[in-house]
């Protein structure tokens, strides 16, 4: 519906009932780059709501305020969960991991497998809960697993990121 047709408190209310963004209920493991990203982001979100209290949450700024309290609480949540697991070489598959597996048709892939905010599969990280990490933690070189209905065999393992100092 275009904006000339709702009423000026319209935009108001729909900012009063921004839903939250949801939480997932699984473990919030993260890497110490993906805690890194949590405290970014939580530090955005504080200044993002400090500059809408400050511009007094009238109008489009109730939107901005709606948007930012909204944020701070997602990642105040995320933060306050956030389990930070330290990797360090293995040879089994685990939170921390870069993969490297070759489907039958010979192409090779490779994902680091992190926590659920840092995940950005088109940048080579995936969920610790997404199916591609399910079916290969616990694996080892070699090992071969289902992966949408194809076998995938594991040809590297290798850890994501440094270990923390």
């Amino acid at each position: 519906m275009s904006v000339a047709f709702t009423k000026e408190g319209d935009s108001e209310a729909a900012a009063a009932d921004l839903p939250d963004r949801p939480v997932s209920q699984h473990t919030n493991y993260v890497t110490v780059a993906g805690l890194a990203q949590i405290d970014a982001a939580l530090a955005l979100a504080r200044a993002d709501y400090s500059a809408a209290q400050a511009a007094g949450g009238i109008g489009s700024d109730r939107t901005a305020m709606a948007r930012a309290s909204r944020d701070l609480r997602y990642w105040t949540a995320r933060r306050a969960t956030a389990q930070l697991v330290e990797s360090g070489p293995s040879d089994t598959v685990r939170f921390g991991s870069r993969v490297m597996f070759e489907r039958d048709d010979g192409r090779r892939t490779s994902y680091a497998i992190v926590g659920e905010d840092e995940a950005d599969p088109a940048n080579g990280s995936v969920s610790h809960v997404s199916p591609v990490a399910r079916a290969l933690i616990g694996k080892t070189l070699g090992d071969v697993a289902m992966l949408a209905g194809s076998e995938i065999e594991i040809v590297g393992i290798t850890q994501a990121a440094p270990a923390p100092q």
